[in-house]
């Protein structure tokens, strides 16, 4: 059952560097989108890290449920990191392989049959309106369609969190709609979903439930 993400007293600073984010208390909820917005060098992705257990926070603590996962050894923290799908800001995608592949590799510590990765790869791919690309190779993908990629990657293994940072950067307007509309269907599913970004076009009322602003690192709720 999916659970929600609570951030308390959370603080962050790099070795001998000013916090980059500083007191930040919030609660991501299953089944929402979250929208946190900023200018660069806000945080953002900072926090994102933060969130899917990548960082480890200087003070405070990032909560699933009552559960301080952001304390947990790194065994602990692994089965964490299974539940969230994330999609980076560069898509980090595997170069020489496919497409496909790429999306595949993931879901390959569940011991699926090859079949049934392929399927479920598929189906992410699908979602993002690139199934025509599954063969090609990612090396010789347009910005936009690495993004995508990334974020079936993400998306592929059905998971309980969602983290995407920029995911429209590099969409036409087209790719804006069928990327908000899968991450709305992880939503729809009961996935927390956590979207940081620049971009104007996720502003409006009808993307995301829950909006923030990060500056100075702080967090506040947006108007």
């Amino acid at each position: 059952m999916p659970e929600p993400i609570q951030c308390r007293n959370l603080t962050f600073a790099r070795p001998q560097s000013p916090a980059v984010l500083t007191d930040i208390t919030v609660t991501f909820h299953p089944g929402r989108i979250a929208l946190i917005m900023g200018p660069t060098g806000a945080g953002k992705t900072s926090l994102l890290l933060l969130l899917a257990g990548i960082h480890r926070p200087s003070t405070g603590e990032i909560a699933a449920g009552e559960k301080n996962i952001s304390r947990w050894r790194t065994p602990h923290l692994d089965r964490w990191r299974r539940r969230v799908g994330i999609a980076f800001q560069h898509p980090a995608l595997l170069s020489g392989l496919s497409v496909l592949e790429n999306v595949m590799l993931p879901l390959i510590p569940r011991a699926m049959g090859v079949s049934a990765l392929r399927k479920q790869s598929l189906l992410a791919l699908e979602r993002l309106g690139i199934t025509a690309l599954a063969g090609e190779s990612v090396d010789a993908l347009s910005g936009g369609q690495r993004q995508r990629v990334a974020l079936a990657r993400a998306l592929a293994a059905d998971p309980s969190v969602v983290i995407a940072d920029e995911p429209t950067a590099h969409q036409d307007d087209q790719g804006v709609v069928t990327v908000t509309a899968a991450l709305a269907s992880a939503a729809s599913a009961g996935a927390t979903v956590i979207v940081a970004a620049h971009d104007p076009r996720l502003r409006g009322p009808g993307f995301a439930a829950d909006r923030y602003r990060l500056c100075n690192g702080h967090l506040e709720m947006a108007t």
